[in-house]
């Protein structure tokens, strides 16, 4: 049974940090607020956000292991009757450095999974781990076990600088230029918590890396990547870092501009500093869509952005934090527990271990070692998987573990003579998968399983496709086995689908009143070289039929390449037009009775729908997505509304604004799901296809409503008193009434009061 907040909070007393125990203690109190009332949904929501606390998708407020899930009912200023802080458990993140971590650590997290979570956790493609299905109220005991053996929780996610990743064999490459993990910590607990980095508009991701020609840790797709570079100066060889700015995947992925060739080692910091306080004074803070500073460094240039940069760093007080760092480095590196020895094959090796140690061992550049890759399917490991490695760790090395970007761990220091008594153990853990880093190690973001943004199920099209892959493994041609998969359930790319040889994304079809599964293939993006390009986007195909993709896509790979091609040369040479021609007649969707299996997803065998629509709660019937949208639409006006209590009328008015839009949006694409988002073009949609036609008249009001939408368009941007902001309020509301009906009316055979 587990034990109370108290409970851990008085085991715990003096084993934390003071400032990191007052702030638990300050999130534990938030909570308590919450239930009654006394803070506001999204100052809560920011609040635990950056304590790591996500809320997580379900289905039919069901756990996926059948239990109820737990309900926590409390009144909420501005709402009628019970409300729900989580209507399920949700979701854990907890953040990792540079992927960094001992035995203990592990021990503890194959804990806190074991009592706190369903005995599963997750590695992420920012080296972090995750637990789900963790109860709000859970939180604060689980952030006290997590401090008292060194890790933190705090700013892994919200708007803040997440968690900064690097090249998980950082100090064992052979092909590094020197060992960044030292300069990946400094800077990773510089920014943690600090002032500068507290008014984002969006999250900020940070990268270092030791060489350009790998994938390492993904520069270019960072606000800020670093790469190790050496220079001489004075007959001395100096150290510093390559940086790049305003990188990012997401919606629209935009890579790296180079801001230096060389940064020395002592300016990094306060360097980072500065780009932090731009990025926070000059980034969006309204559309999070155009928030990420890869939008302000357009906006700007890079020349400018660079001149902001330099006179803020000019202006920056001293801070000794800023080299204290570098007077360990020489005690910061790692050290080996066994001697190196070579080692012994005889006729007894294991059966598996010659592919094991083909995919899953790299030799270190210190001569006699090798780092391990434990390959993680799905990126899940057990708790009982994380005390064997744990027990591994300390036995054949001194503790030297780390997650990677691919979501699998490496044991880093393993001496030649214990690799195989090393792999005989991780067998019997089932820790023994080989292919890492190969086409078989696909990497997937969560999706549909638990992501309240899943289009399309990433892990279940992930995990069957690592199935029928890995079936044919060992006469797999060496071209396409080095290829890699990356699958994301949207199109935010959290599955970094687009710098993967073949990327795929979930969307969603229509096809005779039934929706359909897709995933959007991406072809020719490179991950290595710091993910060197993008892929190209080529359609939409069914999500049952993606293994067909992957099949005829590396079969006309491996027919027609030229000697020494890649993949990327090989996509860019036969032309966009021809690799979507290749693959058009997976498109074509028949109809519902004809092939009622591309109307479900992977691992669901329920016909599919886009969100958690509750099925079987309301007898079965499907809630249109405009449903969804206006109900979206009521809680922007009622946002604006506490906004408006709080005295901060800009945003009040701008919030009001933009439920106008998203309703007049959402009645668009109700008809035409390619209507424009772009404010004016809205607009003028609106106009044409709404208002013109009279198909907005209300029987009473006319074309009132639809002028309220019109004025506040025009006034975008000017000031507002609090008489016109609640004015504004007001109509934003009605107008969204009127929306409401007119959908009904949509809805109806012939519609009302229209031209025909």
């Amino acid at each position: 049974m587990k034990a109370s907040n108290s409970l851990w909070k008085e085991r715990l007393a003096g084993a934390l940090p003071p400032e990191l125990a007052r702030e638990i203690d300050r999130f534990e109190n938030e909570i308590l607020l919450k239930k009654q009332g006394k803070i506001e949904d999204k100052v809560f929501a920011e609040t635990r956000l950056r304590r790591g606390c996500y809320g997580q998708r379900y289905d039919n407020g069901q756990r996926h292991d059948g239990q109820t899930a737990r309900t926590l009912e409390f009144p909420t200023k501005g709402t009628k009757g019970p409300h729900t802080l989580w209507d399920a458990p949700g979701m854990q993140r907890i953040k990792i450095p540079f992927g960094g971590l001992n035995a203990a650590q592990l021990e503890t997290l194959a804990d806190l999974a074991e009592e706190y979570s369903d005995g599963i956790a997750h590695v992420t493609t920012r080296q972090d781990f995750q637990l789900h299905f963790v109860h709000i109220e859970d939180t604060p005991s689980l952030m006290r076990r997590l401090a008292a053996v060194g890790i933190t929780t705090r700013e892994a996610c919200g708007n803040t600088v997440r968690n900064v990743t690097g090249c998980p064999l950082a100090g064992v490459c052979r092909t590094e230029t020197f060992d960044v993990t030292p300069y990946a910590k400094a800077l990773a607990y510089f920014l943690l918590g600090h002032p500068d980095c507290q008014d984002f508009g969006r999250k900020f991701k940070i990268a270092f890396s030791g060489c350009r020609t790998e994938a390492c840790a993904l520069v270019n797709i960072h606000d800020i990547g670093l790469i190790g570079v050496t220079r001489e100066a004075d007959g001395k060889v100096q150290r510093g870092f390559e940086m790049y700015v305003g990188g990012g995947l997401g919606t629209v992925p935009q890579q790296a501009k180079l801001f230096s060739e060389f940064v020395p080692e002592e300016e990094l910091l306060p360097l980072a500093q500065a780009i932090a306080r731009v990025f926070a004074r000059l980034g969006e803070k309204k559309n999070r869509n155009t928030a990420r500073m890869k939008f302000l460094v357009n906006k700007l240039g890079l020349e400018e952005f660079k001149r902001l940069v330099l006179a803020e760093r000019a202006l920056l007080p001293e801070d000794p934090r800023w080299t204290s760092f570098l007077a360990d480095l020489p005690v910061a590196s790692e050290t080996p527990k066994q001697p190196p020895s070579l080692l012994q094959i005889n006729g007894n090796q294991p059966e598996g271990f010659a592919r094991w140690f083909q995919s899953n061992v790299y030799r270190q550049r210190q001569t006699g070692y090798f780092t391990v890759t434990i390959a993680l399917p799905l990126g899940d490991i057990t708790s009982d998987q994380l005390r064997a490695l744990a027990d591994m760790a300390r036995k054949y090395t001194n503790e030297t573990i780390r997650t990677t970007v691919e979501q699998n761990m490496v044991l880093r220091w393993v001496s030649e003579q214990d690799l195989l008594p090393l792999y005989q153990e991780l067998k019997v853990a089932r820790l023994d998968e080989p292919g890492a880093g190969t086409i078989v190690d696909i990497t997937a973001c969560p999706g549909t399983d638990t992501c309240k943004l899943g289009i399309a199920s990433s892990r279940g099209l992930a995990g069957e496709l690592r199935l029928r892959l890995a079936a044919k493994a060992v006469e797999m041609d060496e071209a396409v086995r080095g290829l890699h998969i990356k699958v994301s359930g949207c199109f935010n790319s959290c599955g970094q689908h687009h710098v993967a040889d073949l990327g795929f994304y979930g969307v969603s079809r229509n096809k005779g009143g039934y929706q359909v599964p897709h995933f959007q293939v991406l072809v020719g993006g490179q991950w290595t070289e710091n993910a060197g390009s993008y892929g190209l986007a080529i359609g939409a195909v069914p999500s049952k039929r993606i293994p067909q993709v992957v099949d005829r896509v590396t079969s006309r790979y491996l027919t027609e390449r030229q000697p020494g091609e890649s993949f990327q040369a090989f996509t860019r040479r036969i032309g966009k037009a021809e690799c979507k021609k290749m693959l058009e007649d997976l498109m074509e969707v028949p109809a519902h009775d004809v092939e009622p299996g591309l109307y479900t997803d992977w691992a669901d065998a329920r016909e599919y729908t886009t969100g958690d629509l509750g099925v079987g709660e309301c007898a079965g019937e499907v809630v249109s997505p405009i449903d969804f949208q206006l109900a979206a639409c009521e809680r922007e006006a009622f946002e604006a509304q506490l906004q408006l209590e709080r005295g901060n009328l800009a945003k009040a008015a701008a919030t009001a604004f933009e439920s106008m839009h998203h309703a007049a949006l959402a009645l668009l694409r109700f008809r035409d799901p390619g209507a424009p988002d772009e404010p004016d073009q809205t607009l003028a949609a609106f106009r044409e296809k709404f208002y013109d036609t009279e198909l907005f008249f209300d029987p009473f009001a006319g074309g009132k409503f639809a002028q309220y939408y019109f004025q506040a368009h025009r006034r975008r941007g000017q000031a507002y008193d609090v008489e016109g902001t609640r004015q504004l309020i007001e109509e934003a509301q009605l107008f969204i009434e009127a929306a409401h009906s007119c959908r009904a009316r949509l809805a109806q055979p012939v519609a009302m009061g229209t031209k025909g």
